[in-house]
């Protein structure tokens, strides 16, 4: 993988890059079309990340996530990057 990629990633959310590692290996096998696997990996992301996530938000994420929106949006955050 590309470190500059970790490196940036880590330098805007503190999250280490075998955190970002061990947690894509945590979901490799787990269906991410599964409601109850999607809220569990949000919680984990912002609890990595220090950040809280509230109802509305969570439920606006799954509901991207679901009907394939979020595609479009990692596009957008790459190019941030």
């Amino acid at each position: 993988m590309n470190n500059n990629l970790f490196n940036k990633v880590e330098k805007k959310t503190n999250v280490k890059k075998n955190d970002i590692i061990n947690l894509a290996k945590s979901i490799q096998n787990k269906n991410m079309s599964d409601e109850n696997n999607l809220r569990d990996l949000i919680h984990t992301i912002a609890t990595m990340a220090g950040k809280e996530v509230d109802k509305e938000k969570e439920d606006k994420i799954v509901n991207a996530v679901k009907n394939n929106q979020i595609n479009d949006e990692i596009k957008k955050m790459n190019n941030n990057l």
